[in-house]
């Protein structure tokens, strides 16, 4: 025997038929099981990529004495005495150095660079040289006057430090305070030469090395 849908009257007066209330049940919940599946797809490749993200950031686990190290990197003279405060930032007491020179830490581990004044750390990979530094790409400061030019040689360059000028004022009067740290994270073997940006301080020898030992971690 066929079996008929019961039909009720529209506003229009025209007969439809109704759907009883366990079709719609069926239909809501069939409906809400492919948006959970759909929800679960989107779900698992978001997963996928952040695991792929983890994994890109290189999170050996690094320990001992040559897991980290500390460069002071510029330094603010003593002698004659210097008082800075309540913040005054004098070029001209500023030493111009990496100290110490050149330290050693194992592939994985990181260096502390401690900046003190108008510096910018540029690190370049394994076996570049002082001279292999093209000083004749330069680029002007982002903030206030147009001096002093900074290194802009990309080749081999493994790391450009904060632009320093974006610690003083447009107008070139005032400082706010330009010390602060940049911890570096050296993933690979091999002996990095690390100079200051600014060309001035370059051409006065502000340059010292980091070198990588290899890690022999066991995973």
């Amino acid at each position: 025997m066929k079996q008929t849908l019961p039909t009720g009257k529209s506003e229009s007066g025209s007969s439809q038929p109704q759907i009883s209330s366990e079709n719609m049940k069926r239909r809501s919940f069939f409906g809400k099981a492919g948006l959970g599946s759909a929800a679960l797809a989107v779900t698992g490749m978001g997963s996928a990529a952040m695991a792929q993200s983890h994994d890109d950031h290189q999170h050996e686990e690094a320990s001992g004495p040559l897991a980290s190290a500390t460069v002071s990197f510029g330094q603010w003279q003593t002698s004659p005495p210097f008082d800075r405060s309540p913040n005054i930032n004098n070029r001209a007491r500023n030493q111009h150095q990496l100290i110490p020179y050149e330290v050693t830490i194992r592939a994985g581990g990181s260096v502390n660079f401690i900046i003190a004044g108008f510096h910018q750390i540029l690190v370049y990979g394994d076996g570049t040289r002082l001279e292999d530094i093209n000083t004749a790409l330069t680029i002007v400061p982002s903030v206030g006057l147009p001096e002093p030019l900074l290194i802009n040689d990309p080749v081999n360059r493994v790391y450009r430090g904060l632009d320093p000028s974006v610690f003083r004022p447009a107008s070139g009067v005032g400082y706010v305070i330009q010390d602060r740290v940049e911890a570096v994270h050296f993933h690979d073997p091999g002996l990095y030469l690390v100079v200051c940006g600014v060309l001035l301080h370059f051409n006065e020898g502000m340059a010292g090395y980091v070198r990588v030992l290899p890690c022999h971690c066991q995973h």
